[in-house]
């Protein structure tokens, strides 16, 4: 009798020993949530402009971050998601205070980045360009053509570097994504110093500069 009541102890104790590295790995699994992604990161985007801060995913903007702006992230998505950070501002009918806002994943790096960059590496002008970003945006729509769809491939000045694809073809226009070195793209039209080109992987369409560009 006295052998199997040690028996079952045995047996509890070695059950109670394979429960404890279960629960650990459970919250080593819960470690691994978005907030664990919390922490201190510095604003860094390629062209050197700052970041807008908006008052929800997408939505509104509320202020900027300049560029290298050391910051605190509540949350963290990764890639092209969103990051949830305290914003200092004044919001229409509640007044100036802290509020949680929110910025763009992307532009964010762990390590301090270097001295401010040139826009994308790309701020030289075009020859005809004018001193009126908008004047010279239109003349780069109606130098538009159309042409036989081709397959080109980004190329930056600098091997880590990235060519942004614009919505419009001037260096003002909002940038809607960026891509490394070698990311092959459709041309759909041309104008003067741009490309309309489309990724079709990701089925963005938009703008890049012909400089950063090579067949």
């Amino acid at each position: 009798m006295k052998k199997r009541i040690l028996s079952l102890l045995t047996v509890l104790v070695l059950l109670a020993v394979a429960v404890i590295p279960a629960a650990m790995a459970v919250d080593e699994e819960e470690d691994n949530t978005p907030s664990s992604s919390a922490g201190y990161y510095y604003v860094y985007t390629e062209n050197g402009k700052g970041l807008n801060v908006r008052a929800t995913p997408g939505g509104q903007k509320v202020g900027s971050l300049k560029y290298g702006t050391r910051i605190y992230c509540y949350y963290r998505d990764n890639g092209f998601g969103w990051a949830l950070i305290d914003y200092d501002y004044d919001m229409p009918g509640v007044g100036y205070g802290t509020y949680a806002c929110f910025i763009s994943s992307r532009y964010l790096r762990k390590n301090k980045p270097p001295a401010k960059p040139s826009e994308s590496g790309s701020t030289k002008p075009a020859a005809t360009g004018t001193n009126d970003p908008l004047t010279d945006m239109n003349a780069e729509f109606l130098s538009a053509k159309t042409v036989d769809n081709f397959i080109v491939y980004t190329r930056p000045t600098r091997a880590s570097g990235w060519v942004n694809l614009h919505w419009a073809p001037s260096m003002n226009a909002e940038i809607m994504a960026n891509y490394g070195a070698n990311t092959e793209l459709v041309v759909l039209k041309e104008t003067t110093n741009w490309y309309q080109v489309e990724n079709t992987k990701t089925g963005d369409v938009g703008f890049v500069m012909k400089e950063f560009i090579v067949q």
